[in-house]
């Protein structure tokens, strides 16, 4: 369906879309001068351990400060202390009666607290956070007096910012006035595409097909919406703005998930739905498999949504799960656009060819943004958008600069080359692209490869060592020898062309062995503080979406973090997804009937293998990017799969004759 169809349907139905936008339009001016505006004020407070434990074992005489010297472990526990019921007692008592906050301070690898108090009124907002602050010193102290601990050993808390003047936070009213102007234009127009969806039925009924005239052609010339739209068009805008945009940039009013390619999506959805709705496209048969499996992951977020709303849940985390839906659409979008509108196997390939080429365009930008120890996304600033990522710069390791171009860190930089970098190489051996120069197959192999190692983490080695070993094992002998002789003259260019990055990238691995790594030991102290987390909500979680690091702290692990905000459900309907993604794969290469496609089924095995296995190493799903990647080749391979299902179906082409049988026929037949 065109932009021109879906226009002249909302006008022919301006009864549904007039009223509702008029409706929504008031209520958020309602909202807008009814919600006062409210003030914030924060503070930091550290942690400093004692004199005494400076000189001793810091496990002499002080418990609560046992974590090796590092303090999290107290942090951990004067922030449930200072979120406990009795602590909101004490300080309503005192006359903190506005919501208030305490948690890690974001991007904060040390004992550093930050406290926060949301209100209407500003001088009494600034009042409550100056007795937040002198009250968190009184908790820390009377914790340990309650163990006894000595004089001598007792940390302190030493504020590193003062209460700061109260800001004002519009944020949350904008979210509220959009989410009731967006909920009712969209309404308006999905009533509007289902009443012409229902006339279209009726009509057919009584009238019956209507009989095809033949008609003059027209000589005009179509205009930009009379142009027919199909999904790799609307994908294809999609990527751009994806890869394109850094993903730390988004719209105020949606947070982290309103990121322009996100926003972008949903109208894709809205695309798909009116297109479907009025009964001009019906979903590619056999690519039920991955709409099944977000479905098994919409009940977890249902769930997980749900049981936030029963529990005592702050404004934030509320704003969270609103967000963790917003999100959660976006993914279906993408399965659905990839898996149910890609019509044509040739739409579906030229997809594949342009997430690679955009990713090589990432990549060329991560080799630039190492080399000169900068990052090309700083300096883009866009109108209307701002960051959602607290502190994003320039992020080094030993001498090197971590590169992370226009994604949002080096790890998301890494996992989405990593999950890319199978289709790369499967196109470069692609016999249909032959015929192209060995430059324009084998570049998007050698820029996303050769960027991998220059994130400097684990990660990107980890990712780059499964790709070799699925995609290699089923290589032939000679292809095989030949990518281990590459990979091995790989080495040896890095340590020429850049010293020292291999000695640091084994060094990584080494401290992880070792367990001497202090990003290592900063990760498992995070898995044991979120141990009380999961025993409070183990079956749904505290709700999608809320835990967030300015509120509680960053896990560094996407299976952690489903356990923490979707319970058991939600890692099993995570576990889904990944899953669903190697058995598309699989089967793609089991009943494909051409090598090229076989190799194609590989490539996806491959890249939902590597998903599965880098998301224990950061919060995958929590990054734009890699989410948005890890979603559209979940819906691309259901949709391969599809088709690979009805060619396996179809009865194979007979041979043709041979030429000498052609000739006698032909006799025969001119002899009758």
């Amino acid at each position: 369906m065109s932009l021109g169809e879906i226009w002249a349907i909302l006008r022919r139905r301006w009864y549904f879309m007039v009223p509702f936008t008029v409706l929504s339009l008031l209520g958020g001016a309602y909202l807008y001068v009814t919600v006062p505006v409210s003030y914030q004020s924060q503070s930091s407070v550290a942690l400093l351990d004692s004199s005494a434990v400076a000189r001793l074992a810091p496990t002499f005489g002080n418990p609560i400060s046992n974590a090796g010297g590092s303090l999290i472990v107290t942090a951990d526990v004067l922030i449930r202390t200072l979120q406990s019921g009795d602590a909101a007692k004490e300080l309503q008592g005192r006359g903190v009666t506005d919501p208030y906050t305490a948690g890690f301070a974001p991007e904060s690898e040390s004992p550093l607290l930050s406290l926060s108090v949301t209100g209407t009124d500003r001088a009494k907002v600034l009042r409550e956070t100056n007795t937040l602050t002198t009250f968190a010193g009184e908790q820390l102290i009377a914790l340990q007096e309650a163990a006894k601990v000595p004089p001598a050993y007792l940390v302190q808390t030493a504020p590193v910012v003062l209460p700061q003047t109260p800001v004002a936070k519009s944020k949350s009213r904008y979210q509220d006035i959009a989410a009731v102007v967006i909920l009712g234009v969209v309404s308006a127009f999905l009533l509007s595409i289902l009443m012409e969806g229902v006339a279209v039925v009726r009509r057919r009924r009584h009238t019956g097909p209507r009989p095809k005239e033949a008609r003059t052609p027209r000589l005009t010339r179509a205009g930009p919406l009379a142009r027919r739209v199909d999904a790799t068009a609307i994908l294809t805008v999609y990527l751009a703005l994806a890869f394109f945009i850094p993903s730390n940039l988004a719209l105020p009013a949606l947070g982290g998930v309103g990121t322009p390619a996100n926003v972008f999506a949903l109208l894709g959805l809205l695309w798909y739905l009116a297109t479907w709705l009025g009964g001009r496209i019906l979903p590619a048969p056999g690519t039920r498999l991955a709409r099944v499996a977000m479905c098994v992951l919409g009940v977890a977020v249902l769930l997980a949504y749900i049981a936030d709303a029963m529990r005592q849940s702050s404004h934030q985390e509320v704003l969270g799960a609103d967000r963790g839906l917003i999100g959660y659409l976006v993914w279906v979008s993408l399965v659905v656009l990839t898996s149910a509108a890609v019509q044509e196997r040739g739409r579906l390939d030229v997809l594949l060819r342009r997430v690679v080429v955009f990713a090589s365009v990432v990549a060329a930008i991560g080799f630039y943004d190492f080399f000169a120890a900068t990052n090309v996304a700083d300096s883009l600033h866009i109108p209307g958008l701002q960051t959602s990522v607290a502190q994003v710069s320039v992020m080094d390791r030993g001498a090197f600069t971590r590169p992370r171009s226009t994604t949002a860190q080096p790890l998301e930089f890494a996992g989405v080359l990593a999950v890319l970098l199978p289709f790369a190489i499967q196109q470069a051996f692609d016999p249909v692209r032959r015929r192209l120069s060995v430059w324009r197959r084998w570049a998007p192999v050698v820029l996303l490869a050769g960027a991998l190692p220059l994130s400097v983490s684990r990660t990107s080695i980890i990712g780059l060592l499964l790709v070799a070993l699925v995609m290699v094992v089923r290589w032939k002998p000679a292809r095989r020898w030949a990518a281990i002789g590459v990979l091995t003259a790989s080495v040896a260019v890095f340590k020429v062309l850049v010293p020292g990055l291999i000695g640091t990238i084994t060094g990584l691995f080494a401290s992880f062995l070792s367990n001497s790594d202090s990003s290592t030991q900063a990760r498992t102290v995070k898995y044991s503080a979120i141990v009380p987390y999961l025993k409070e909500h183990p079956l749904f979680g505290r709700g999608f979406g809320t835990f967030t690091p300015d509120l509680y702290f960053f896990t560094d692990n996407q299976y952690m973090l489903g356990l923490a905000e979707m319970g058991v459900v939600g890692l099993l309907a995570l576990l889904t997804l990944f899953v669903t993604g190697i058995h598309q794969g699989g089967a793609i290469r089991r009943l494909a009937r051409t090598e090229a496609d076989r190799e194609l089924g590989q490539a996806f095995f491959a890249s939902s293998l590597v998903a599965l296995v880098i998301s224990a190493t950061f919060d995958s799903l929590s990054f734009p990017m890699f989410a948005g990647m890890f979603f559209l080749l979940l819906g691309a391979g259901g949709s391969c799969l599809g088709f690979i299902r009805r060619e396996a179906a179809a009865p194979a082409p007979l041979p043709a004759p041979p030429a000498t049988a052609r000739a006698e026929r032909k006799e025969l037949v001119e002899s009758r």
